[in-house]
């Protein structure tokens, strides 16, 4: 089975761009070549668009206050495993007092570092890192893998408490998923929401239909389409099969 993740509000489209960045940073840094390494650093130049707005910390610090709350209201459900229970509240007491711990805005660190602000700039230059127009990054590059990716954990290492919140809601929020089996026919399915709103819905099926999902939801309605996963000039169509699907819905 393959599955898509859509999110359905803003805060969910942030918290699995965020993850996505974090996972690709975590697998740059654990290789050696220079290459992987410049490819870490454009990551970090992208964390630092991404979550810089305002109010991201505020908006992951009341989150998290919010799912102990829902979380502290289970210790006395005998259908909850406590030991289960109190490792997650324990993750989000850690990661609160972390990013309580942040102080200045998100990634100061990197704009105050004119050596990196330089590189960003240049990035944005299709070619713009050679080494002529950039020869400390060049020498930089030269050095060591493990002296590199020490510099570069440096680098990230302020920036990892949102990673963990991030983490540890969207697991919160994939846990909360209801998941039932329906049959788009034509290609096409539609489910009254009855004024309920989810954060994230999950859509899992064989990939050997060589389809695409699209979708649209609000608080009225889901629709999905199974489009022809083509590639080339010719846009996707509809497809006139019947595709066999899981949808899942996710809301805290």
């Amino acid at each position: 089975m393959i599955s898509f993740e859509f999110p359905v509000t803003e805060r969910t489209r942030t918290l699995l761009r965020l993850e996505q960045l974090y996972d690709r940073l975590a697998y740059f840094l654990g290789k050696d070549h220079p290459l992987d390494h410049h490819a870490g650093l454009l990551v970090l130049f992208e964390l630092l668009e991404t979550a810089s707005r305002a109010d991201l910390k505020a908006d992951l610090l009341q989150e998290l206050e919010r799912q102990k709350q829902v979380l502290e209201a289970l210790r006395e459900n005998p259908n909850v495993a406590e030991e289960t229970l109190e490792k997650v509240l324990d993750e989000i007491e850690l990661s609160s007092s972390q990013l309580l711990g942040v102080t200045g805005k998100f990634g100061q660190h990197l704009r105050e570092n004119e050596w990196l602000m330089a590189i960003k700039q240049r990035a944005g230059i299709p070619g713009g890192t050679c080494q002529f127009d950039l020869p400390s990054y060049h020498l930089w590059q030269q050095k060591p893998a493990e002296e590199r990716r020490r510099d570069m954990r440096r680098w990230a290492a302020p920036l990892m408490p949102t990673a963990e919140a991030a983490r540890i809601l969207l697991h919160l929020l994939r846990d909360s998923g209801k998941t039932h089996h329906y049959v788009a026919r034509n290609g096409a399915f539609q489910q009254m929401s009855g004024g309920k709103v989810v954060q994230m819905i999950r859509i899992a099926y064989d990939p050997g239909l060589n389809v695409l999902p699209e979708l649209s939801a609000n608080k009225y309605a889901i629709n999905v389409r199974f489009v022809s996963a083509v590639t080339g000039e010719s846009r996707p169509r509809q497809t006139e099969c019947d595709v066999e699907f899981t949808l899942t819905n996710c809301k805290f």
